[in-house]
């Protein structure tokens, strides 16, 4: 599952990104959060951010439940060849956190709440 874990490995080689290595990156993330809200009732809140660390780029998905704990994933790259979110990718990372954000959901009610229909 992709709830509050890094979707890439870290192995500590920072990287930098030209001015258009930068933007298609950020494009990736808005077609996976994109993705996500698609998945999602209007009620979950998704929003993703590129930032610089101390290893280079760092981007982030991230998305808040309307009730329970918001989930994450997070992506340093490695290497330049590493900056693109593949279709594939983008699908499973926009599936995988929607499936964490329902099941937040599901564990912030409990097993004591009545269903709202039948």
């Amino acid at each position: 599952m992709y709830g509050n874990t890094s979707f890439a490995g870290q192995s500590g080689n920072e990287v930098d990104l030209s001015p258009d290595e930068r933007r298609a990156l950020r494009s990736d993330l808005t077609r996976v959060a994109a993705r996500t809200r698609e998945l999602l009732p209007a009620d979950f809140v998704v929003g993703s951010e590129l930032t610089t660390g101390n290893d280079g780029p760092q981007a982030m998905i991230a998305v808040q439940p309307p009730i329970g704990s918001p989930v994450s994933a997070g992506y340093t790259p490695d290497s330049a060849a590493e900056l693109r979110i593949d279709e594939g990718e983008c699908t499973e990372l926009a599936q995988g956190l929607a499936a964490s954000a329902a099941l937040q959901v599901k564990q912030a009610m409990g097993d004591n709440n009545s269903p709202a229909a039948q």
